[in-house]
């Protein structure tokens, strides 16, 4: 069945779990489909994992809309949001308007995320019959700002801020919101307090769905491991021992074997001996 944003809804008012992973190409986009997730992230994490940059800031427009159009063609039943990039919707309302339609329009995709307590574009893109995934606590766009990769919402002040922006987003439009680095009763107070469902990475266990980077939790990416990623598997090193085994193969000349090659007839083969001399 396609996951809409009423499926979401539906799934915290039945207090169901959402789940939700990235993905940046066709082939894992099917495979994530398949095995039943509910949402596909495409997101600016690319940057990271696919792109090698440091941070997400230097992905651009183009670079989502190319890796979005061929999530969306592996996809039949994820809900796939797909995240606006840095400087694509903080500098006007009318930019973030135009650049969600773009990612829409060009993509297939079915909502937009952008991160941080941005009210009026929120309002302005839903308003334009996009739905919208807000994005706080940890906001990687804005890391220079806040000085680095931390958890947030620790101190007084910075939790009740924490939970009236929640309050805010929705209230502008936003149908889910992503929780990214949170303490876990704080999270849980907001997904209480919230009719839109939380989707918590970092944030503990009491929200109403959970995100990872899908090459965080296959064993994919060995740059760094954030805290909350669970390894579902290694397959980084799977991957590292096949190349291995192929170089080894290739060089000794036991692949191809024959099994591996296409035949011809030898009178064809003859033939063009002769006419070579």
């Amino acid at each position: 069945m396609k996951q809409t944003i009423v499926t979401f809804r539906d799934a915290k008012k039945n207090n169901r779990k959402i789940t939700m992973l990235t993905a940046y190409d066709y082939s894992t986009a099917k495979l994530i489909d398949e095995a039943g997730v509910d949402s596909i992230l495409v997101g600016d994490s690319l940057g990271n994992v696919m792109l090698g940059y440091s941070d997400t800031l230097a992905v651009t427009m183009e670079d989502m809309l190319h890796h979005g159009k061929a999530v969306t063609r592996g996809v039949n039943n994820a809900l796939v949001v797909i995240d606006m990039p840095f400087m694509s919707y903080q500098t006007s309302v009318y930019d973030a308007v135009v650049n969600a339609g773009r990612l829409i329009k060009e993509t297939g995709a079915n909502a937009v995320k952008l991160e941080g307590c941005l009210c009026a574009q929120i309002k302005a893109i839903v308003e334009a019959s996009i739905p919208v995934v807000a994005h706080l606590g940890l906001t990687p766009q804005s890391v220079n700002a806040i000085g680095g990769y931390k958890v947030q919402g620790k101190e007084a002040d910075a939790a009740k801020r924490l939970l009236e922006e929640a309050k805010a987003v929705e209230a502008a439009g936003a149908f889910a919101l992503v929780l990214e680095c949170v303490p876990s009763k704080l999270a849980g107070l907001i997904t209480k307090t919230l009719k839109i469902p939380t989707i918590g990475i970092g944030a503990g266990d009491q929200c109403d769905g959970q995100v990872l980077v899908c090459h965080d939790m296959l064993g994919m990416f060995s740059d760094y491991t954030p805290k909350f990623v669970k390894k579902y598997a290694v397959l980084g090193e799977n991957m590292k021992e096949a190349f291995t085994h192929y170089c080894q193969e290739v060089e000794s000349g036991k692949f191809p074997s024959q099994e591996h090659a296409y035949d011809i007839p030898d009178e064809i083969i003859n033939g063009l001996y002769g006419n070579n001399k």
